[in-house]
C-alpha cells in the first residue's frame, strides 16, 4: 500500500530529525506525573508566570482597554483605570486600523516600531530606523524568519554558541542547514575565545560547508553569563573578517544580577567602533516581551532591528513576514509599552517602578540561592548566573551511574535528571539537550521558582543528590572538567 502523505514514514525527514529539549523527554514524563497527581516544579522553561510571577499592573490596564474598548465609553471608566492608562489605551487604539481584531502592517504597527526605534536609540545613543525594526510574535519568530532568509541548503553553516538555547539547533535542523558549533568555555566563566572561532569556522570549511551567520545569546541561555564589551568586540571585528552576519539574541538584557558586567548591546557595540567596521557588519537583533521583569511568555510579542542589511533583502525579508499576515497585535501593545513604560510624575509611575524593581531584586536573590545551593552539593559546581534566567551546574555522575545510564538506553544526564524528576518533583532540561563537551554533563533549571520555595527546592536537590551519588559513586572528590 502507497504512503500517504501525513504517514510518519513520509514526513519532511528534516521535521523527524528536529529536536527540542526544553519540550522533550523530561518535560513529557513531568506532564505525566503531574496527571497521576504528583507535584512537579516545572524549572524546564523560562516561563516566569506559570511559577508565580504576577503580571506587572500598568500595561495589563493598558491592553485589558485596548481589549473592551466599549469600556472607554463607560462614565465609571476612571473610577477603575487611571488617567495615564486610560490615555495610553486610546493612543495604542487610534494607531491601529481596526483594533486589535484587525490586521496590522506585515512589520507591525508603524507607531509602535517607532517607539521601539526611541528605545533602542535612547538606549544605545545612536538613531534607530522604525522602517528597519520588525514586530514579531515573540523573539523565537523573528529568528525563524531570519534564519529561513539566510540558509539555502544543507552546505550552509551557521555559527551556534555550545551549550546552546535549542531553539537554533532545531531551526536550523528543519530549514535543513548545518549547525556549526563553537564552544564556551565553563572554566572562564563561560566566556567566548574567538580562536576558537576560527578553528570551528575552518574545520566546517574543510567539510565544505559555507558560514553564513554567527549567532550570540547575551546575557546567556543556558549559561547566565554577560559578555564584556571587549568580547563583543572581538566578535564583531571576527564577523567582519568573515563576512557574517550577526545575529544578537538578547532577549535577556534586562535581566542582569550583578553590577561588574552590564548588558550592552550589539548595536552600541558597533556604532562606537566606528566607520569602517560600523558600516560592514551586518547585524540582526532581537528582544521580547517574553523576559525581563515582564515575563509575558504567553503574548508572544517581540521585534528584531537589522542595521547595514540592503534594502532590497529588507523587501525579500517583509515579503517572508508578509506570508503571515501580520503580528498578533496585542502583543505589539505590549511591545510598545516595554519600550515606553510610564514616566516619572505619571499616575502609575511609583507602581510600576516598585513592581518591576521588586521582580528584579527577588531574580537577583534567586540566582545567589541557586548558585550556591548547587555549589553545596557533592560532585556539583556551578558559575554564578550573571544574567537571563537560569543556572547551568555540571554534574561530575560517577562511573556506575554512567554505567547505569547505558543500561537502562539513557544518555548518563536524561538519566540523572530523570531520576531527579521521579524523586523530587523537579522538572529540569538535561545539559545534552543543548549540546556539551564529551564526558561532561550537566543539566539547566530556571531560578524562576517563587523566592519563598528556593530554600524547600534546593534542599529537596541537596538530599536528592547526596542519595544519589552515595548510591552510585566511588569516594572520588569533584574535579572540574
Amino acid at each position: 500500500m502507497s504512503l500517504k502523505a501525513l504517514d510518519y514514514d513520509s514526513l519532511n525527514e528534516n521535521v523527524k530529525n528536529c529536536q527540542y529539549a526544553v519540550r522533550g523527554e523530561l518535560y513529557l514524563r513531568a506532564s505525566e506525573l503531574q496527571k497521576e497527581g504528583k507535584k512537579i516544579i516545572f524549572t524546564n522553561v523560562g516561563n516566569p508566570h506559570a511559577l508565580g510571577q504576577k503580571p506587572l499592573t500598568f500595561p495589563r490596564q493598558v491592553v485589558a482597554l485596548c481589549q473592551a474598548p466599549f469600556l472607554l465609553d463607560d462614565p465609571n471608566v476612571g473610577m477603575i483605570f487611571p488617567a495615564d492608562a486610560i490615555a495610553r489605551a486610546k493612543h495604542y487604539l487610534s494607531l491601529t486600523s481596526g483594533g486589535l481584531g484587525a490586521y496590522s502592517d506585515s512589520r507591525g504597527l508603524p507607531g509602535v516600531r517607532k517607539e521601539v526605534a526611541e528605545f533602542i536609540e535612547r538606549r544605545d545613543g545612536y538613531p534607530s530606523d522604525p522602517e528597519l525594526i520588525f514586530l514579531t510574535d515573540g523573539a523565537s519568530k523573528g529568528v525563524m524568519q531570519i534564519l529561513n532568509c539566510v540558509i539555502r541548503g544543507q552546505k550552509d553553516g551557521i555559527l551556534v554558541p555550545v551549550p546552546q538555547y535549542p531553539l537554533y539547533s532545531a531551526t536550523i535542523s528543519l530549514l535543513g542547514g548545518t549547525l556549526v558549533p563553537y564552544y564556551l568555555e565553563e572554566n572562564e566563566n563561560w566566556g567566548l575565545d574567538v580562536n576558537n572561532l576560527r578553528q570551528s569556522v575552518a574545520q566546517a570549511r574543510s567539510q565544505g560547508i559555507t558560514v553564513r551567520a554567527m549567532v550570540i545569546i547575551n546575557p546567556g541561555n543556558p549559561t547566565g553569563q554577560c559578555l564584556s564589551e571587549a568580547n563583543l568586540r572581538e566578535i564583531l571585528r571576527f564577523c567582519c573578517d568573515e563576512r557574517l552576519v550577526l545575529l544578537g539574541d538578547e532577549v535577556y538584557q534586562q535581566n542582569i544580577y550583578q553590577d561588574e558586567r552590564p548588558f550592552i548591546s550589539s548595536k552600541k557595540v558597533l556604532m562606537d567602533m566606528g566607520a569602517p567596521i560600523s558600516k560592514e557588519v551586518q547585524l540582526i537583533s532581537f528582544h521580547t516581551v517574553s523576559k525581563g521583569y515582564w515575563g509575558e511568555c504567553g503574548q508572544r510579542g517581540g521585534y528584531f532591528e537589522m542595521t547595514n542589511i540592503p534594502p532590497r533583502t529588507v523587501e525579500e525579508i517583509y515579503k517572508v513576514a508578509s506570508i503571515a499576515l501580520s503580528p498578533n497585535v496585542s502583543a505589539q501593545i505590549f511591545m510598545g509599552l516595554m519600550v515606553s513604560p510610564p514616566k516619572p510624575g505619571d499616575i502609575s509611575y511609583d507602581q510600576f517602578v516598585r513592581e518591576s524593581k521588586g521582580i528584579l531584586e527577588s531574580l537577583r536573590r534567586r540566582a545567589r540561592m541557586m548558585t550556591d545551593g548547587f555549589n553545596s552539593c557533592k560532585n556539583v559546581v556551578c558559575n554564578f548566573t550573571e544574567g537571563a534566567m537560569y543556572s547551568f551546574p555540571q554534574i561530575k555522575l560517577p562511573p556506575k551511574a554512567i554505567q547505569a545510564a547505558k543500561q537502562a538506553g539513557k544518555v548518563p544526564d536524561v538519566f540523572y535528571c530523570l531520576k531527579l524528576l521521579e524523586a523530587t518533583g523537579i522538572s529540569t532540561v538535561p545539559g545534552s539537550g543543548f549540546g556539551q563537551k564529551e564526558g561532561v554533563f550537566h543539566l539547566r533549571t530556571t531560578i524562576l521558582p517563587a523566592e519563598e520555595e528556593m530554600p524547600e527546592i534546593m534542599d529537596s536537590f541537596k538530599k536528592f543528590n547526596d542519595e544519589f551519588m552515595s548510591q552510585y559513586g566511588d569516594s572520588f572528590g569533584y574535579s572540574r572538567m
